[in-house]
């Protein structure tokens, strides 16, 4: 089963906060690391993965919060709209590997999101330099979410190494 808690409309864009945060009851896997350990009590999942964001890849709190946002945007995109190939570039996926390596939020994740089912991360050695960035933009925004320009212009010729070709994979 899938869940939306927050649906696109002409008006209203999906906010990645809410749809992270809507994962906490689904985590099941390593509760204590996750939700009980040291620096977790009391904190939502979005503000864990910006904590994680800003200790693994010394950013300051605006960039964390810009990259984890688009790459929450691309990973619910890429689980909702399986007919359509994108993919990110280098700064957006430092977001989307975030959320895979956090693998107790990521099964929640691929939960609610992707019907229980997990969708692989499985790249390409080399970069791809076809203007897919570009391309996952507009997608993502025509899933209902708003795209943060530059950070998607900026890597737009050289997109991560993303191969549709496993089945369920981004």
């Amino acid at each position: 089963m899938t869940v939306v808690p927050d649906s696109p409309t002409r008006t209203q864009l999906r906010d990645p906060v809410t749809l992270l945060n809507a994962t906490h009851p689904h985590i099941r896997e390593y509760t204590y690391n996750v939700l009980e350990s040291p620096g977790s009590v009391g904190v939502t999942i979005w503000e864990r993965e910006i904590k994680l964001l800003m200790r693994d890849n010394v950013m300051v709190r605006d960039m964390a919060e810009r990259v984890l946002g688009q790459a929450v945007a691309y990973t619910l995109t890429a689980m909702e709209r399986r007919d359509v190939h994108i993919g990110v570039g280098k700064t957006v996926d430092i977001g989307v590997h975030q959320l895979i390596l956090d693998t107790p939020v990521y099964f929640a994740l691929c939960e609610v999101y992707n019907g229980g089912k997990y969708k692989h991360h499985a790249p390409l050695i080399e970069r791809r330099r076809d203007g897919l960035v570009g391309r996952t933009a507009e997608v993502i925004r025509a899933n209902g979410f708003a795209v943060d320009e530059e950070l998607w212009a900026m890597d737009d010729p050289d997109c991560s190494p993303c191969d549709d070709k496993v089945p369920d994979s981004h």
